[in-house]
C-alpha cells in the first residue's frame, strides 16, 4: 500500500508541475534510441514552484536539450514546496537508476545526498553548499558525488545597495525562515556587513507559512527597512509579506528577483535562467564523461543587476537612482 500511494504521490507532483506550466516532464524512453544512440535518464526534483527555480530548471533543460536533442530524458518532478516529496521523488530516481540528478533548492539536495553517493549530483538555487552539506571547511569542490551552481549574490553589494537607498535609516529587521540554514549563513553575514556600517541589525525568524505574517509585522514594528534574503520559504510567501510591509510602509531589500517582485523595493539579483544553463553544461560534461563531479568547483552565475520594483516604490515614495533596472510582469 505504501509503495502504491508513493507512487501516485509521484504522478500526480509530475502532473501538477506541468499543469503549472514548468518544464514538462519528457515521456522518452530510456536506454538506447532508435538510432541506436544513448539516451540519458536525468531526473530533476524542484523544491517549490516560484519565479526564481522555474527558470533555474529551464535553463537546465535547455542546455541539455540543447547538447543531446532527442536523446535526452529529463523528468522533471515538483514537491510542492514539502521536504517528504522530496524523498519521494529523489528515492524514485535511484530506484530507476538514472544517469544524473539535478536537486533544485537546498532540501532536495540534502536529500538526494543521503539518498545516494553513486549517481552523480548537480545543485542549483543553492546558496551555501557547506552548510548545506554540514561540511566543516569549504575548498569549492565537495570531493564527492556532488557539485553544482550557487545562487548567493554578492552580500557585500546588497548591503552597499540598502546603504544607497537608505542612508538615514537606523534599525535593520532581517526576515527569513528559521528552517533554511542558507537563510541563516546570509543572515549572519549580512549583521556584520550592516553593523560595520552603522546600522543596528535585528533577526526576524519565522517557522513556516503560519506564522510569516505575524513575524513580519514584528520585524515592521521595530524596523525602518527589512531585508529578506535569498529564501524558499520567504519566496513563497512573498504575497503574505506584502500586505504587511506596504500598508506598515517599511521598504524591503530582497536576497533576489523573485522575492523583490513579490514583497520588495529592489535587490541586487543573478539571472536563475543563466545559473540553470550553467549547471546544465556542467551535467553534460558529466554524462559525456569530460569531468569528474568530485573534482568540479562549485560555480556561480557571473552577471548581477540592480533591479526595482516599480509599484511598490512607487506605493512608498522611494525613488529609484537610474542603473537600476525595472523588474518585469
Amino acid at each position: 500500500m505504501k509503495k502504491l500511494l508513493a507512487l501516485a504521490l509521484s504522478a500526480a507532483l509530475t502532473l501538477s508541475l506541468a499543469a503549472c506550466g514548468s518544464p514538462s516532464t519528457s515521456a522518452s524512453a530510456s536506454g538506447s534510441s532508435a538510432a541506436g544512440e544513448t539516451t540519458y535518464i536525468v531526473g530533476v526534483c524542484q523544491l517549490a514552484q516560484h519565479p526564481a527555480l522555474d527558470a533555474a530548471t529551464q535553463g537546465f533543460v535547455d542546455a541539455l536539450k540543447a547538447e543531446f536533442g532527442d536523446q535526452i530524458d529529463i523528468q522533471v518532478q515538483n514537491a510542492g514546496g514539502e521536504v517528504t516529496n522530496c524523498s519521494t521523488i529523489i528515492n524514485g530516481f535511484v530506484s530507476n537508476s538514472v544517469d544524473l540528478i539535478l536537486a533544485n533548492a537546498t532540501a532536495p539536495l540534502t536529500t538526494a545526498a543521503s539518498a545516494t553517493s553513486d549517481i552523480p549530483i548537480l545543485g542549483t538555487s543553492i546558496t551555501d553548499y557547506a552548510s548545506a552539506l554540514e561540511m566543516d571547511s569549504w575548498t569549492g569542490v565537495t570531493g564527492r558525488n556532488i557539485s553544482g551552481t550557487t545562487d548567493l549574490a554578492p552580500l557585500d553589494g546588497q548591503a552597499a545597495m540598502l546603504q544607497e537607498l537608505f542612508p538615514d535609516a537606523k534599525n535593520v529587521g532581517l526576515l527569513y525562515c528559521s528552517a533554511e540554514a542558507n537563510s541563516q549563513y546570509q543572515v549572519d553575514e549580512m549583521t556584520k556587513l550592516l553593523t560595520a556600517m552603522g546600522y543596528t541589525c535585528t533577526p526576524f525568524a519565522f517557522t513556516d507559512s503560519n506564522d510569516v505574517a505575524s513575524v513580519a509585522q514584528a520585524a515592521c514594528d521595530a524596523s525602518d527597512v527589512l531585508y529578506v534574503p535569498t529564501d524558499n520559504k520567504a519566496a513563497e510567501n512573498t504575497e503574505a509579506i506584502a500586505n504587511v510591509v506596504l500598508p506598515a510602509q517599511v521598504p524591503v531589500i530582497a536576497g533576489e528577483q523573485g522575492i523583490c517582485a513579490g514583497c520588495g523595493v529592489a535587490t541586487l539579483s543573478i539571472d536563475y535562467y543563466e545559473l540553470g544553463t550553467i549547471t546544465g553544461q556542467m551535467a553534460v560534461k558529466i554524462l559525456k564523461g569530460e569531468a569528474d563531479i568530485s573534482t568540479m568547483p562549485v560555480e556561480a552565475a557571473p552577471n548581477v543587476t540592480k533591479m526595482y520594483n516599480a509599484a511598490n516604490c512607487e506605493a512608498l515614495g522611494i525613488t529609484i537612482p537610474e542603473d537600476y533596472t525595472a523588474i518585469e510582469g
